[in-house]
């Protein structure tokens, strides 16, 4: 139990809300325990404090790490890399300038290179597929609520 203890007060939040108290807090363990998609798991954050560089973050304030000192794992042939969301868990959400070094396309990381964005590259906007915002291209059901007439270049099929 004394382990635990050391991780309720590790600098990044072991619970999100260290005021709730009884069966909240119980709940915080279970969904840091079980659950991946808010946020790192009670593994990854052992994982990520035992063999975990901190590179840096993005302004979203997702953390990029990677094993300490560059070291190549010998399973993989390369250092590993990854990201813990601040938040969320969606792929999307990494930035474009951190996406690069994430998937081992550059080796130097943003913070290194003193990135500046270029004027094409747009804010993230959420995945919306799924919700009330999500694209829906004439023609679809769902973007009017009904169906277009037919056009009159349909031929449906016939036997013989």
């Amino acid at each position: 139990m004394a382990a635990l203890a050391e991780l309720d007060i590790w600098p990044s939040g072991w619970h999100q809300d260290r005021t709730k108290q009884g069966p909240c807090r119980m709940k915080q363990f279970f969904l840091k325990l079980f659950t991946w998609w808010n946020g790192q798991t009670f593994g990854t954050q052992l994982w990520t404090s035992r063999y975990g560089e901190l590179v840096g973050q993005d302004g979203q304030g997702n953390s990029y790490y990677r094993t300490a000192g560059g070291k190549i794992d010998p399973t993989l042939g390369f250092e590993r890399r990854w990201v813990i969301y601040n938040g969320y868990a969606e792929a999307s959400r990494i930035p474009p300038e951190w996406h690069g070094w994430i998937h081992h396309v550059v080796d130097t990381p943003p913070t290194e290179l003193n990135y500046q964005p270029r004027e094409w590259e747009k804010p993230h906007q959420p995945n919306l597929t799924g919700t009330a915002k999500a694209y829906r291209p004439s023609g679809s059901t769902l973007a009017s609520g009904k169906r277009p007439k037919a056009t009159g270049d349909y031929q449906p099929w016939t036997p013989g």
